[in-house]
């Protein structure tokens, strides 16, 4: 059995890096609407942020960073 060149290697992970940024950031926006939509729910950012047991900075942040409005 041969070995794999160190360069296939190195391909193939930074293919996988590149995979899962691209789901990570999905993630991210798919968590971001959540928490928009529990706004909505809940009436205020303050609100989500102690339901869920964040700081309501946490909230607010992730919802303008990952979302477009």
């Amino acid at each position: 059995m041969e070995a794999i060149p160190w360069r296939e290697r190195l391909r193939e992970e930074d293919a996988l890096l590149e995979q899962l940024a691209d789901q990570t950031n999905a993630a991210l926006r798919r968590r971001a609407e959540a928490l928009k939509d529990g706004t909505a729910e809940l009436g205020s950012v303050y609100a989500v942020a102690a339901d869920i047991g964040l700081s309501w900075t946490a909230v607010a942040r992730a919802i303008k960073k990952h979302t477009t409005e």
